[in-house]
C-alpha cells in the first residue's frame, strides 16, 4: 500500500491563546493536501473487478478505519459496483484537505476536525456518521508522572486531540493556560514522551501503546471527563452535486462492514494488518472500544457540533461560524442510504 503523507510539523505554545491560534493555523497549512496524490491503493486486487469512476476514500491509519479496510480486503465495493480506492493519510486534516484538493471524493474525519475545515472551506458537507467512541482515545502520561496535577507539558494533534485535552486539564481543576501545548502529529508524541519532552498526551491507537512502549502509562480515557467523538463520511459539494446516489451505494457498504467489525474483530483486525501493516491483534483488542454503527445526524449531533465550534472560536481556531445545516446534512443519510 502507498502511503500518502502530509508535512509534519510542530510548534510549542504557552499561555498565549493568540499564538496557540496562530501557531495551530500554521500547522494547518503547512499540511499541504496535494501532498495526498502520491497514490492510492485497493490492495490483493480486491478491487480488480470494478468498473466506471474511481472514487477515492480518504482515511487514516489506524485501527478505527477498520471498516473501511474490511470493505476493500473483502472486495464489499467492487461486489456493490463501485470503484473504490482508499488514500491513506496521516491523520488529523490531511483526509479532509484531500476533497478540498480534489484529490478524493470521499474523506473520514472527526467531527472536530472537519468543523474546523468548514470554518474556511464552504465546500464540505458531512454525510452521516459511521462510528463513535468515548472511550477509543485515551490519556497517556509518561513514566515518574502519576496523575494531571504533576502535568507541566502536553502533547496534542489538532482538532479532537486540543479539544480532550483542555477538557482533560479543566476537568482537573488545572488552567490550560498554565500547560505547555505542543502541537505535533500522531508519530511524533510517543517519542517526545520517551525523551521527556512532554508530560502526556491523549490519543487513538497504536499512538497509545506505543507511548506505552515508551515507558507511558494509561491514564485514563475521554469518557471519564465527559468527552466523545463521532467520525463523519464527508464528500465536497461540487462533486456530490452529482453523485448523491453514488456516494449512498458508498456509505451503505461501509455501513455494512460496519457490522461485520462489530461481529467479527478478528476478521477486522486481519484486513487492518493487510492493508495498513498494523499487527493484527493489537487492532482488534482497540476495536470493542468503538461503536461502529452507521447512521444519519441527530440532534445530539447538532448539540455536540456547535459545543466544538465554541471551542474552537474562543481558541481563535477559526474566524466564522459555519452553518451547521448546511455543512451536515440532515436527512441525507436516510434519503441515500436507509
Amino acid at each position: 500500500m502507498f502511503v500518502m503523507r502530509g508535512a509534519r510539523s510542530a510548534s510549542t505554545v504557552r499561555r498565549n491563546p493568540g499564538r496557540a491560534a496562530g501557531a495551530l493555523i500554521a500547522i494547518a497549512a503547512l499540511v499541504p493536501a496535494a501532498s495526498c496524490t502520491s497514490g492510492s491503493t485497493d490492495s490483493g486486487g480486491a478491487n480488480a473487478q470494478a468498473k466506471g469512476p474511481v472514487i477515492r476514500i480518504a482515511a487514516g491509519v489506524d485501527p478505527s478505519y477498520a471498516p473501511l479496510y474490511l470493505a476493500v480486503q473483502r472486495g464489499m465495493f467492487a461486489k456493490a459496483g463501485l470503484n473504490v480506492q482508499l488514500v491513506q493519510t496521516e491523520g488529523g486534516p490531511t483526509a479532509s484537505q484531500a476533497v478540498i484538493a480534489g484529490t478524493a471524493q470521499i474523506a473520514a474525519n472527526a467531527d472536530s476536525t472537519a468543523l474546523s475545515l468548514m470554518a474556511n472551506n464552504a465546500n464540505l458537507r458531512a454525510l452521516g456518521v459511521f462510528q463513535s467512541s468515548d472511550r477509543y482515545l485515551k490519556v497517556v502520561l509518561r513514566k515518574g508522572i502519576d496523575g494531571p496535577k504533576q502535568v507541566k507539558t502536553m502533547g496534542s494533534i489538532q482538532g479532537i486531540g486540543l479539544y480532550a485535552t483542555h477538557a482533560y486539564l479543566k476537568h482537573n481543576g488545572i488552567d490550560p493556560g498554565s500547560i505547555k501545548i505542543v502541537k505535533g502529529s500522531p508519530p511524533d508524541m510517543p517519542g517526545l514522551l520517551g525523551r521527556g519532552s512532554i508530560d502526556g498526551y491523549i490519543l487513538f491507537e497504536p499512538w497509545a501503546a506505543n507511548g506505552v512502549k515508551e515507558g507511558g502509562h494509561i491514564a485514563g480515557r475521554i469518557g471519564d471527563f465527559g468527552v466523545g467523538y463521532v467520525q463523519w463520511l464527508l464528500a465536497g459539494q461540487k462533486w456530490l452535486s452529482g453523485h448523491n446516489e453514488v456516494a449512498g451505494k458508498v456509505f451503505k457498504v461501509v455501513a455494512q462492514a460496519d457490522r461485520i467489525v462489530t461481529s467479527d474483530p478478528k476478521a477486522a483486525g486481519e484486513a487492518t494488518q493487510q492493508q495498513v501493516k498494523l499487527p493484527a491483534d493489537t487492532a482488534a483488542q482497540g476495536l470493542p472500544d468503538i461503536n461502529f454503527a452507521a447512521r444519519g445526524f441527530t440532534g445530539a449531533d447538532y448539540a455536540s457540533a456547535g459545543k466544538l465550534l465554541d471551542f474552537l472560536l474562543a481558541q481563535k481556531l477559526i474566524k466564522t461560524r459555519p452553518d451547521l445545516e448546511t455543512v451536515m446534512i440532515r436527512g441525507w443519510y436516510e434519503r441515500y442510504v436507509g
